[in-house]
This record gives C-alpha cells, structure tokens and sequence, in this order.
C-alpha cells in the first residue's frame, strides 16, 4: 500500500470536509486538549444547513462554536462525558448536558453499539514513516468511537506531541476518510493551580502515607500537585505511575528521580496514562518519550487492571462527604460540575491492589455566598448531589485535620471517624445531626 499517495489523495478544506454530516447526525469530538477548535469552527459555518445534530465529546476545554453559535440549540445539542470548565458554564446557561460514564467502561458503550457515531472530528499528528498518525494526549476512548464511525476526519497539528504506547495510540492513514491541514495552534495549555496552604497540609498527610516502590495516580486539581511537588522533593525511591491522568507534576517527580517504575508489577518502567493535560513542559516531555505509555481507558481504569500494581496509592478530590461515607465530586446538589471520570475505578481498585489505599481527599470547610463557613463532612449530601463514591466502595477520607479509614466500620463508627477530621469549630453540630439521624453513640469521644 502507498500510505503517502493515500494520505494526500484524502487531504480536503475543513470547510469541505464537515460538508459530509447531515442533519440528525451524531458527531464526535476528540477528547480534552486533542478535540479540534478548527474543525468546530468549520462546522459552526454550517449552522443554518443542519438541525438536531448532536455532538459528543469528553471534557472539551473550550466552548465550541457550534453551542455558542446556537444558544437554542435548534441546529447543535452538545453533550460532554465529563465536563471541564467551559462545559460546566455552558451547562449553566442550559447549552450543555453530562452524559453518566464509569470511565473504564467508555469504549465498550461504542463497541457494544450504545452509541452510534456518524462523524468523528479528531486531531493527531503528521504520519509517520509507516503511515501512522498519533492521537497524541488522549488515548481514551478516541479510537474506540473512531472504530464505531462511519466517516473519520483528522486535523493534521504539527503541535500534536507523538505518545507512544501502550496500545491504540495510533490510527492508520485508511482508516480516516478525510485530512485538513490544521493551523498547527499548540496544544491548550491548563494554568498553574493555585496551591493554598490547607492544600499543602493535605498534601502532607498524603505523603506520609507512601512508601518507596508505591504506584500513583493522582487527580486533577490544587491538591494532587501539591503532593505531586512534595514528592519531588522528599526521598521517595522507585516510585510508579499507573493514571488516567497524566499531569506535570509527574514530570516534576521524574525529574527529581524519585519515578522509575521499578517495582511495578505489571508495565514495569513505564509511566502508564489514558490522556494528558498540563503545560508544554509536559507535552514536551511525552513527545517520543518511551517511558510513557498510553493506553486506552479500559486498560488504565479497569479496576482489575489497577490491582495487579501492589501499593497503588489513588489520590481524588472531592466536593463533599456525608457522615455514612458517601462521596460527592461532580455536582453541588443540582448544579452540575465535574463527572464521575475514573474516580470510583480508582477507589475499587487501589482497595483491590496489595497494599493500596484509595484517597478522598478535600478541605474541610468553604465559605457560602453570606461568606459563613460551612462543613464539606456533611451530614447528609446536599440535596440534589450525585452520589460519585458509594459508601460501601469508600476507603480513605483526608481533610487538614486528618485522615479517616472507613472499611469494616459501622455507621456510628464512621460518623466518628468523619467528624474527628472535620473542623472544630463545626464539629458539635456534626454530633447532634448524627445523634438525629441515630448513628451517634453517647461514649463517643472527639479528639
């Protein structure tokens, strides 16, 4: 096969390109930093032709013109597996609905035919001398849906850094119907998260909790860095990755020696993850980069996947806790704000894996609209919050005031727990609510 006649025979406009989805379509965007701003704009062009097309993807970090063009979503309906914060405040205005997804179940929604695909609109790299083009930061579920497309068009970034496998990191030139040139834009990069110093302390008790040999995964946000930059600077040896998200402060970690992958028991040496976002230190760091191996989501989530690493050590934040140990992370009563992502495939797994241990973590308190301090360990979730973690999968709780286990413990026994890490100003009316809801015993005793 001439791989390279192919690939400039199939080269088109974008505007050409999108031609191809038709009213009613279900169209589907690459994920995170690899979902392709120009092939959206070309389609938002087409506005006026189309109706009911609905687009899907996971965690776009920018508002696609296509929803911002059509506030009454007459020509797009926009749905995202897991929101970022452009999602977030498009859901806010109405423009943007969640769509329920356990991660490591993703790509079998396409294979078992759950969710038909009629376009997918990804971006990768340039072909190799083989004929290959790399889906770049975000393995995922991207060749899942590719597979379930009928048509696959491809912006081509020379921005794109080049992640080797793993598995599924690439795609053939026969099997995208159509190229665009892109306009090379670098890939978005996420701003440096503000670290306070509660996230530091959080961070503090996390770190005593790992030991040399230990697998991470971290999550996103203020906190998980601040472990992260913790790490770097202790004297922590051999430490492994086994993510879904691969973030800069691994790179930092890296850096410091203290990663080397060593004592994994499975990808032995290799810094394993399903997508990456951060800053260009990071995607400098991946291009070409074999201790970086990037596999589909139902590999890196799959929590029989996650176990076969002893010690892995998963660290989550969270939006609230109730006194039975249910976990809030993706929505503050109704109002939408996260998804459920890989965060219970991570708290099951790390319970599986010998020696793990599987963290929520968040800050004790936060101040409400009036600026009143009020309790993240509540004693019931807010109403109208999605339950992320269930109380019977919950393994570990950490706030600045400590870290509670919750496994084989009674709902008395947990409140307990739950209340002794919550702040102390708070924690007296945490007693009465659980001595209310009878999973309060009178001998309890408070530190």
């Amino acid at each position: 096969m001439d791989h390279k006649r192919e690939y400039e025979r199939k080269f088109v406009s974008a505007d050409e390109a999108v031609k191809v989805v038709k009213s009613g379509d279900v169209v589907h965007y690459g994920e995170f930093v690899m979902a392709s701003q120009f092939l959206d704009a070309a389609l938002a062009k087409r506005k006026d032709e189309l109706e009911g097309v609905n687009i899907r993807t996971v965690c776009c970090p920018f508002p696609p013109q296509t929803v911002v063009g059509d506030p009454e979503r007459k020509h797009f309906i926009y749905n995202d597996w897991h929101f970022s914060g452009a999602s977030r405040k498009l859901h806010d205005k109405n423009l943007c609905n969640y769509i329920s997804l356990t991660y490591h179940e993703g790509p079998s929604f396409y294979d078992r035919g759950y969710v038909p695909v009629d376009v997918a609109l990804i971006k990768v790299t340039p072909p190799d001398e083989h004929g290959y083009v790399n889906l770049g930061t975000a393995n995922s579920i991207t060749h899942a849906f590719c597979d379930a497309a009928k048509i696959v068009i491809a912006e081509v970034n020379n921005s794109v850094p080049r992640c080797l496998g793993g598995s599924r990191e690439s795609l053939h030139v026969s099997e995208i119907d159509y190229f665009v040139q892109g306009d090379n834009s670098p890939l978005l990069q996420l701003p440096d998260p503000t670290v306070s110093a509660i996230d530091k302390k959080i961070a503090q008790i996390i770190l005593g909790q790992i030991s040399d040999g230990a697998c991470l995964q971290l999550g996103i946000g203020a906190m998980p860095n601040a472990v992260g930059a913790m790490i770097a600077q202790s004297d922590l040896k051999d430490l492994g990755v086994h993510t879904e998200m691969l973030v800069d402060s691994f790179v930092d970690m890296y850096e410091a020696g203290r990663i080397t992958g060593l004592r994994k028991q499975i990808d032995k040496g290799k810094m394993v993850y399903t997508f990456a976002m951060g800053t260009n230190k990071l995607y400098d760091f991946l291009n070409n980069n074999p201790i970086c191996a990037s596999y589909p989501v139902d590999y890196t989530n799959d929590p029989d996947i996650i176990c076969q690493n002893d010690n892995m050590i998963c660290i989550n934040n969270a939006i609230e806790v109730d006194l039975y140990g249910q976990v809030a992370s993706e929505s503050s009563g109704i109002r939408h704000i996260s998804g459920t992502g890989g965060q219970l495939d991570y708290i099951y797994g790390s319970y599986k894996s010998k020696g793990g241990k599987g963290l929520i973590c968040l800050t004790s308190t936060f101040a409400d609209k009036e600026g009143k301090l009020q309790s993240r360990i509540r004693p019931t979730l807010t109403p109208g919050a999605i339950v992320t973690v269930p109380r019977s999968i919950n393994y570990y709780v950490v706030t600045e005031y400590g870290i509670a286990m919750l496994k084989g413990k009674s709902t008395w026994q947990r409140a307990e727990a739950l209340i002794n890490i919550a702040h102390p100003d708070l924690r007296e009316e945490l007693i009465k609510e659980a001595d209310a809801q009878k999973i309060w015993v009178r001998s309890n005793k408070i530190s």
